[in-house]
C-alpha cells in the first residue's frame, strides 16, 4: 500500500514519517522538506499518481490575530481558512487518473466537508475525515498511542472506513477504539473534544483566581480532590491549574466555534465565554506580575518560555504572549526567555540582573502523561534578589538561593 501526504509542516512529515515506518510513503509541501524516511516529491503530480492513500495535513489557519496569543473574544467570530485544502483537492481533481482515497486529517468546523469539500471534489474519489489528536512536541507518541481514532464518512460505514483501520493497525503501539460516524459527526468530535479541554482548563484557572482573591487556599487541594472524582466527573488530566490553554488548535477551535454558533443561531455563545475566561485569567496573572514588579523596586519581568509549550518553538496561541500583551498595557518592562521561541521579539536569554520571573514552561506538567522523565530548568541564570513566579506549584520555595520563590496559586497562611 503506498500513501500520499500533503503537508510536511511541523504536523505532517511527523505524521508521515510514522507511516513510512511500515508503508511506502510519498510526500509534498510547498515549501523544501527533508527526510530519512519519507520520498519528497518536487511537486504534486507524482505524490497523486504514485499513492493509493492520500493523506491532507496542510493547514486550516486562523485569520490574524486570532490564535489566542492576544485578546480576541472580543473580534467579530470567523471560521477557518480552507483555501491550502481546496488546493489540494485540486491537484487530486487535476491528477488522478484512477479512484482515490483522500483523508482530510486537518481541523475543520462541523459541516465543512459536506459544505465546502464534496461540492470540489471528483465523485470518483473517497472522502474521508480523520482528525489527528496529536499536540507539538509529542507528534509521534500521540500518534501512534491515540486516545481514540476519529474517522468520519458518508455513509460512515464504507468498506474504505474499514479499510482505513486496517491501515492503522500495524502503527498503534496501544489498542485505540475507533469512533466511526458521519462527516459531521466526526468533525464534532474533534472540535469538542479540543474545546472541552479549553473548559477544564479554564474552571481549574478559575478556582486559581479564586485563591489569590479569598486567601488560605491551595489551589491543587480543589484541583486534586475534582480531579480524583471519577464518578460524575472525568480524567485528572488538565487539572492542575496554572498557564492557560495555548497552541495551535485549542484557542482558536473555540474562537472558530464562536462563528458557527452564531452561523447556525444557536443564540448563546459558551465558546466566547470561555475565550473571554481565559483572557481575564491571563490579565489577573499579569496583574499579580505587576504588583511583584511594584513590591519589589520595579523589577522588570521576564517570562520563562515564550513558545506556547516547552521543547518547541511555536509561539501561535502562546499563553506567554497573551500575559505579555496585558503586562505593556499596564506599563510593565516585559521581556521573554526561551531559546527555541521562532518568534523572537524582545526574547532575552541572558538575562543579567534580578527580575520577576514567571515559569511558564514545565515539561512535567506537559509531558507527564507519555511517561517522559524529561527535567526543567531554566533558560539563563536567575540573578539574586529575583522573585520566581511557579503558576505549577513544582520548584521547592527555598530552592533558589537569594531569591524568593512564590507559588501562585496557593495563598494558604
Amino acid at each position: 500500500m503506498k500513501i500520499g501526504f500533503f503537508g510536511l509542516g511541523k504536523l505532517g512529515l511527523d505524521c508521515a514519517e510514522v507511516f513510512a515506518e511500515k508503508y511506502e510513503v510519498y510526500g509534498y509541501d510547498i515549501y523544501p522538506r527533508t527526510s530519512g524516511s519519507v520520498k519528497v516529491c518536487a511537486g504534486p503530480e507524482e505524490v497523486v499518481e504514485k499513492s493509493d492513500w492520500i493523506f491532507i495535513a496542510v493547514q486550516t489557519p486562523h485569520a490574524e490575530g486570532y490564535d489566542g496569543s492576544i485578546p480576541s473574544s472580543h473580534k467579530e467570530p470567523r471560521d477557518f481558512g480552507h483555501d491550502a485544502v481546496e488546493t489540494v483537492l485540486g491537484y487530486i481533481n487535476q491528477y488522478a487518473k484512477v479512484p482515490k482515497k483522500i483523508v482530510l486529517i486537518s481541523t475543520v468546523l462541523p459541516g465543512t466537508c459536506t459544505r465546502v469539500f464534496k461540492p470540489i471534489i471528483n465523485p470518483i474519489h473517497t472522502l474521508i475525515y480523520n482528525p489527528y489528536l496529536i499536540a507539538m512536541g509529542t507528534v509521534k507518541w500521540d500518534m501512534v498511542n491515540p486516545e481514540m481514532v476519529i474517522i468520519g464518512s458518508n455513509p460512515p460505514d464504507s468498506d474504505d472506513v474499514k479499510q482505513l483501520i486496517e491501515l492503522y493497525r500495524p502503527l498503534m503501539h496501544n489498542d485505540p477504539r475507533y469512533e466511526t460516524g458521519t462527516w459531521e459527526e466526526a468533525e464534532s468530535v474533534k472540535i469538542f473534544y479540543n474545546t472541552y479541554i479549553s473548559a477544564k482548563v479554564g474552571i481549574v484557572n478559575m478556582i486559581q483566581d479564586f485563591a489569590m482573591r479569598i486567601g488560605n487556599i491551595d489551589v491543587d487541594v480543589v484541583t486534586r480532590a475534582l480531579a480524583n472524582s471519577t464518578i460524575r466527573l472525568q480524567s485528572p488530566k488538565y487539572m492542575t491549574a496554572g498557564m492557560g490553554d495555548a497552541g495551535a488548535c485549542h484557542p482558536r477551535d473555540n474562537i472558530a466555534l464562536r462563528w458557527l454558533a452564531k452561523e447556525y443561531d444557536i443564540g448563546y455563545d459558551l465558546f466566547d465565554t470561555i475565550m473571554h475566561a481565559r483572557e481575564i485569567q491571563a490579565a489577573n496573572m499579569a496583574k499579580f506580575l505587576q504588583q511583584q514588579s511594584e513590591s519589589n523596586n520595579n523589577l522588570p519581568v521576564v517570562i520563562h518560555g515564550k513558545a506556547y509549550k516547552p521543547d518547541v518553538e511555536f509561539c501561535i496561541g502562546s499563553y506567554s504572549t497573551l500575559i505579555g500583551h496585558y503586562l505593556e498595557q499596564m506599563g510593565v518592562a516585559v521581556s521573554y526567555a526561551d531559546p527555541l521561541a521562532d518568534n523572537t521579539d524582545k526574547v532575552n536569554n541572558n538575562v543579567t540582573g534580578p527580575a520577576v520571573i514567571l515559569l511558564a514552561h514545565n515539561r512535567t506538567i506537559t509531558y507527564g502523561y507519555t511517561g517522559c522523565d524529561a527535567t526543567d530548568g531554566f533558560y539563563f541564570k536567575v540573578q539574586p534578589g529575583s522573585v520566581v513566579v511557579d503558576p505549577w506549584r513544582k520548584m521547592a520555595l527555598d530552592s533558589i538561593p537569594n531569591s524568593k520563590v512564590v507559588h501562585y496559586g496557593n495563598t494558604r497562611v
